[in-house]
């Protein structure tokens, strides 16, 4: 069996993740600045046809020791914010959580933050502050917000001819903010993609993450059932999905706060999704 599980998955498995996450309802592994799209991966044959998609670390076979050993989870965190929401972070809407970041801190949890580029410009400072700490990496979320495919939970749709530009406009302004710690990871806007986008990112040399465990802290107003949820269906090698903007997201770091010690209890650890994706050594 493959120490980890990477491969592509129809946009049918998708159903309801992230409904509604960053839509417009005003209606590393290495550590340095984000690289560019030559050294990403290299170019020539070797690069693949589409872009390959990570899931989640797979269940490993064999004895309860090493179920037991490999008892990681990686809890992913979306900074959304949509390249045409300035005039609402301008009225005061706040698209950060630097309490759930203090949180994560306080709680000594690796994690995976996904920014928008856009948010990076929003909160160059965060931004910067957060891709510093080690105890975290940093992740392409697009630099819109908008949907790589033609329908994803109503958000705008990129044009085809648009969609790299989109994610090197992203990485260009973690470079801008001096964002560190940058992994060569993209999640699609909404979760949402199929063959023909993951052929036109191909040349980027990312690998897009998805998740296997829906938190369901969009725009929820209790943590209580965000908590419920991910203790639920968390697994071994679980990639969970969650978000770091306060007004779409404003119950995340109190369920975050209840999540941590009861999958500590059961022994799991947290890492990052690098971890996960390079498997047991």
């Amino acid at each position: 069996m493959p120490k980890y599980l990477l491969r592509v998955i129809s946009l049918a498995t998708l159903g309801a993740a992230l409904a509604g996450c960053g839509a417009d309802t005003d209606a590393r592994p290495t550590a340095g600045p984000s690289p560019g799209p030559a050294s990403r991966q290299p170019a020539g044959p070797e690069r693949p046809a589409v872009t390959p998609v990570f899931l989640r670390g797979a269940d490993p076979a064999g004895t309860t020791g090493a179920v037991t050993a490999a008892k990681t989870v990686a809890l992913t965190f979306d900074a959304d914010m949509t390249a045409d929401q300035g005039p609402r972070a301008a009225r005061g809407e706040r698209f950060d959580n630097p309490t759930l970041i203090s949180s994560l801190r306080r709680l000594e949890v690796p994690s995976t933050i996904f920014m928008t580029g856009r948010w990076v410009e929003e909160y160059p400072f965060q931004a910067r502050e957060i891709g510093s700490d080690p105890l975290f990496e940093v992740a392409n979320h697009s630099y819109s917000h908008h949907s790589f495919t033609a329908d994803c939970h109503g958000l705008k749709a990129l044009g085809e001819k648009d969609m790299a530009a989109d994610v090197e406009r992203a990485f260009g302004a973690f470079r801008k903010a001096g964002v560190r710690q940058v992994v060569p990871y993209f999640r699609f806007p909404g979760g949402c993609y199929d063959r023909s986008t993951l052929r036109t990112l191909a040349p980027a040399g990312l690998t897009a993450v998805q998740w296997d465990v829906v938190s369901g802290d969009a725009f929820a107003t209790d943590a209580d059932t965000v908590a419920e949820q991910v203790l639920a269906d968390v697994r071994p090698g679980s990639v969970v999905v969650m978000h770091c903007t306060m007004s779409a997201a404003p119950v995340t770091d109190e369920a975050v706060r209840k999540i941590v010690p009861v999958l500590r209890e059961r022994g799991y650890r947290f890492v990052k999704v690098s971890e996960l994706i390079k498997g047991p050594s």
